[in-house]
């Protein structure tokens, strides 16, 4: 079984650490502690996103902006 939890750092207790015990009683577990990558962040890591966002913000930059209906973009 794998559990994966979303927390701030900030929201880790005592409370959190007895409910892990409690799951998983007397087996060993391995716990990996990672920061997660905000949205931008996540948007520019791979050097295709990140080209593909840099000339859409050029784009916009220049005004070359495009108007779409969100009503008839769903009917489609």
């Amino acid at each position: 079984m794998t559990t994966t939890y979303h927390l701030s750092a900030n929201d880790l207790s005592v409370d959190f650490l007895k409910s892990l015990k409690s799951m998983y009683k007397g087996k060993t577990i391995s716990i990996t502690v990672e920061p997660e990558m905000d949205e931008t962040e996540y948007l520019l890591s791979s050097e295709a996103n990140r080209k593909m966002l840099l000339e859409s913000i050029k784009q916009a930059e220049n005004g070359e902006l495009v108007k779409v209906d969100i009503g008839k973009a769903n009917k489609k």
